[in-house]
């Protein structure tokens, strides 16, 4: 799958300035399926903006986004729908998760309609991110930095071709952080997926992705 943005600029961006983005003054910019990106700016850059119009969430956008050279205008909800489900996964900013349910049954919720992970990977998950103690516990009183592993572990319990992820790491140490990252490279190497992944500081992740400038 690629995704291939043409003079694409959101709306608010124009009153900015953007010179020297490669993003919002790129005549044509693709990316590609099994690749790793990063867009690393401070607040007000767009990088929110910049995938959630990838996600289909936002149209205020000058310009288009083609996704498998079809205009992103041109789907259904129906057709959103299926996308969200088996083509692109979302690790949100806020997080959304439900704070007076449990962590896995945050988790279970996108699971058991996918049925893709294993109860068994699910947990080997959790241990892996160091929350398998709070699975039980409402999402709600958990840490941030803890929530914000719950999701990631949400975010892989579906198909998809491209993972994009809004700051996910903004609330971890180092180790943790890159513990997630790892996790999250294993899991998109097993179904070439690509990467899209924004941050506020340049991040000391391990250098196996492409930055774009914003």
């Amino acid at each position: 799958m690629t995704i291939r943005l043409e003079k694409m600029i959101p709306l608010p961006m124009l009153e900015q300035d953007t010179s020297g983005s490669e993003v919002w003054e790129a005549e044509s910019l693709l990316l590609n399926q099994g690749e790793s990106y990063v867009a690393e700016a401070p607040s007000g850059r767009g990088k929110t903006s910049l995938l959630s119009v990838i996600y289909g969430i936002r149209t205020d956008y000058q310009g288009a986004v083609l996704m498998d050279d079809r205009d992103l205008t041109s789907f259904t909800t129906k057709e959103w729908s299926r996308i969200r489900k088996t083509k692109l996964s979302f690790i949100f900013q806020g997080l959304e998760l439900f704070n007076d349910l449990t962590a896995l049954e945050n988790i279970q919720l996108k699971n058991r309609i996918t049925l893709f992970h294993s109860d068994e990977r699910i947990l080997e998950m959790a241990q892996l991110l160091g929350v398998d103690p709070f699975l039980k516990r409402k999402a709600g009183i958990l840490s941030f930095g803890q929530q914000q592993r719950v999701a990631i572990i949400r975010s892989l319990c579906q198909p998809f071709n491209f993972l994009l992820a809004d700051e996910c790491f903004s609330h971890m140490d180092l180790e943790n952080s890159l513990t997630a990252y790892n996790l999250i490279r294993e899991e998109c190497e097993v179904r070439n997926a690509g990467i899209i992944l924004t941050s506020l500081n340049k991040t000391e992740l391990p250098n196996a992705h492409k930055r774009l400038k914003l």
